[in-house]
């Protein structure tokens, strides 16, 4: 192999140049004295990363400058912030101690590069060592918000240089990416960062597509950016003619969000039209923001006719995360929607820098819906879950929708994620009014507690003294306040009736002659396959186990081991991955040589040989066959990374597979015996199920088919295209399963 020749010198001069580059960055923020602290951490992260290289083989130096000069460049932090982004690898990797950084930068440096400083430690088996640690790290945030937004730096300049890294960890760190950073630069208002962290993950998880799309818009380019001139020029005219300086652009929409639409809609590239968005910046006092944003939306709608349906305001009622914008999509000239997004600049920056632009702005907004989101995390914080992945999971699905806005009878305005019920309104009330809430009126009538509530909506909470919460109502609630009060509710009425159980137990055990000890109870709980002590004492007091079934137990000559069952799995996990690993190699064939181990393909995705795959370790079923952009596979990936076994196909042949696909057309007559025909005649494909349906002249058909492999598919596909009448065949994947 060819040695890798190191020219220090040029190395020396080129992190100086980068260094040089970082402060000028910082300047707009720098006050006295912020040089000489940049200065001091910048050498201690030299001096610390010296002998460190990257796996691009670049010196290691290069990250903590680069993510220090996003945090500075593309989030608009302090000097604070820069210091630690220089430092956030310090104490990791090196013999460096928080304790030196405090004496060196102080507590707030300090307290911030620990939340940064990834958590060791072994934490329980079931839960993922990816959700602890970021449980860990909203925990920092509840204190300084810094600690994310250094991260989220951090996340994006990885993923900006990760083509040296491995598959496998590019795909769970893109996996990681998009089921959590993006929405969490979402949800701090950080649009841009947001966007290229969702193209980069789609970049290595759906490579073939991400250059498909990425070619398609370079070929338009030069046409879109015609139309986009052709577009503005009179807005510009008449802008200025009323008095109104403004920047006009087009911004072209993220690969990742064109690629959604396409899913979403089933439809091909060519049919999706709003490739851009036209943005107007108006350079506006203040005072006059409103009503010069209204005043340039009146010139846009009076040049090029509106959608009536399409207009958002969220000047007047800004979005959780700070987010205010007037957007509205007109007709264009060649007969094409455009959307035009109009703002001021103060309202710009908070767009695309997000907290950082908030806090800046501070003086001049009220209490805002980011002050009071941070203020959730901590009600969160306070109760969480034992369980950091069902946490982690009402923490995203709760903070990172969009929200509607409701009214309280006295006209007080609340904020709620879209399909907030009535319930959940109730708790974000008051938690005793959730609790004892037996129904609601919505709009002045009579509603159920599972109700969705709309946006405008006025609700009035209706209670009862006699009411407690009930396990179901977990099936309809969506915030994370709401759940989290409802199971801390149900705990403690568990934990009541497991006090009776646990007396009741004593006296069965003793009318059988058995022991009652620690080590009994625990067989007893594994035997009745039960998770811990205290669901053995209240299946007991429920009367669900009863003498017959003691009897049973004290009958069976079954060998229990004194063993929690979370250990036993872990244990069933580690001795199915040790079983794959002593093979030749740590990856995963799946064919004719597998016999030996068990695997499933999973109902979530149906993979068929030649689809990308991974392997993921069940508890019950063995090893469960993924496809790499399964609806599951992000998280799976992301929260049991220990889990994941690299997989790939073998050569097979004559083995069906089953896979969906759906079908659109024109309806016609002999349209079904046609797709037949092609189905099982020339392709020699058996049909296990098909529904079609005809409204007005659409047909939509779904058939389950089995299939040799993606090739094989791929074939049907194209000739099923061909029969006449039909507009689009498109592959689908069956419903969302559980991680088991």
């Amino acid at each position: 192999m060819k040695e890798l020749v190191i020219d220090l010198e040029a190395e020396k001069n080129e992190i100086l140049k980068r260094y040089r580059a970082l402060l000028r960055a910082c300047k707009s923020t720098m006050q006295k004295g912020d040089k000489r602290m940049i200065r001091k951490a910048f050498d201690m992260a030299l001096e610390s990363h010296k002998d460190m290289r990257r796996k691009s083989g670049e010196p290691y130096i290069y990250h903590p400058i680069a993510v220090a000069q996003i945090a500075a460049e593309e989030i608009g932090l302090g000097t604070t912030s820069i210091v630690c982004a220089l430092l956030h690898d310090v104490v990791e990797d090196t013999n460096m101690t928080l304790d030196d950084i405090e004496m060196e930068f102080g507590k707030k440096v300090a307290k911030i590069i620990d939340g940064l400083t990834k958590i060791s430690g072994v934490f329980d088996t079931n839960s993922s060592l990816q959700a602890e640690n970021f449980r860990k790290m909203l925990l920092t945030l509840a204190d300084d918000v810094r600690v994310i937004l250094i991260k989220l730096a951090d996340r994006l300049h990885n993923m900006r240089t990760m083509e040296f890294m491995p598959r496998d960890k590019q795909l769970k760190l893109s996996s990681e990416t998009v089921y959590l950073y993006a929405p969490l630069a979402h949800r701090l208002g950080l649009y841009t960062i947001k966007s290229e962290l969702e193209d980069l993950s789609m970049k290595y998880m759906e490579r073939e597509t991400y250059q498909f799309i990425k070619n398609k818009l370079n070929e338009k380019k030069a046409e879109r950016e015609k139309f986009i001139r052709d577009f503005i020029e009179p807005i510009k005219k008449v802008l200025l003619g009323q008095g109104l300086e403004a920047d006009i652009f087009g911004r072209p929409k993220s690969i990742h969000s064109i690629w959604n639409k396409m899913k979403k809609k089933s439809i091909p590239f060519e049919e999706v039209y709003d490739l851009f968005a036209i943005r107007v910046i108006l350079d506006s006092t203040p005072e006059a923001e409103k009503a010069d944003c209204w005043k340039a939306y009146s010139i846009v709608t009076d040049l090029y006719r509106p959608n009536p349906d399409r207009l958002r305001d969220w000047i007047s009622s800004p979005k959780a995360n700070g987010y205010e914008s007037l957007h509205t999509t007109v007709m264009g000239p060649r007969g094409q929607w455009v959307e035009v997004q109009i703002r001021t600049k103060r309202m710009n920056e908070i767009a695309e820098k997000g907290f950082a632009a908030h806090w800046k702005y501070k003086e001049s907004t009220t209490d805002s819906g980011l002050d009071q989101w941070v203020q959730k995390v901590r009600d969160m914080l306070k109760n969480p879950d034992s369980n950091a992945l069902d946490f982690l999971d009402d923490f995203k699905m709760n903070l990172f929708s969009d929200e509607i806005f409701i009214f309280t009878p006295k006209g007080a305005l609340i904020q709620l994620p879209l399909n907030a019920t009535a319930l959940d309104f109730a708790f974000e009330i008051h938690t005793d009014v959730g609790a004892s809430c037996i129904g609601a009126k919505v709009n002045h009538k009579l509603v159920p507690l599972s109700y969705k509530l709309q946006n405008g909506d006025q609700v009035e909470i209706i209670t009862s003294g006699k009411q407690t919460p009930k396990e179901d109502w977990l099936n309809f609630v969506v915030t994370a306040k709401a759940k989290a009060k409802i199971k801390s509710a149900l705990k403690e009425e568990k934990r009541k009736v497991a006090e009776d159980g646990k007396e009741i137990l004593e006296r069965k055990l003793k009318s059988l002659k058995i022991t009652y000890n620690s080590e009994n109870i625990h067989k007893l709980s594994y035997f009745f396959k039960l998770g811990s002590t205290q669901d053995l004492f209240y299946n007991i007091a429920k009367g669900i186990i009863d003498m017959k079934d003691l009897k049973d137990y004290q009958a069976s000559e079954k060998v229990i081991e004194n063993k929690p069952q979370d250990k036993i799995e872990h244990e069933q996990v580690q001795s199915l991955l040790r079983n794959i690993k002593t093979k030749d190699s740590d990856m995963l064939l799946i064919g004719e040589d597998m016999q030996k181990i068990d695997y499933k393909l999973a109902n979530c995705c149906n993979p068929i040989p030649g689809d990308d795959v991974f392997g993921f370790v069940t508890v019950s079923d063995g090893i469960k066959i993924h496809r790499t952009n399964c609806p599951n596979a992000a998280k799976l990936m992301a929260n049991y990374g220990y889990r994941i076994v690299k997989a790939r196909w073998t050569n097979q042949q004559e083995l069906a597979f089953l896979t969906g696909l759906r079908i659109t057309g024109i309806d016609d007559v002999g349209l079904i015996n046609k797709l037949t025909t092609v189905i099982s005649q020339d392709f020699k494909v058996n049909i296990r199920s098909i529904t079609v349906d005809s409204d007005n002249g659409i047909f939509e058909g779904s058939l389950m088919v089995y299939v040799n492999d993606t090739e094989h598919l791929e074939n049907l596909i194209k000739n099923l295209k061909l029969v006449k009448g039909i507009t689009a065949v498109n592959r689908f994947d069956s419903v969302i399963e559980k991680a088991s």
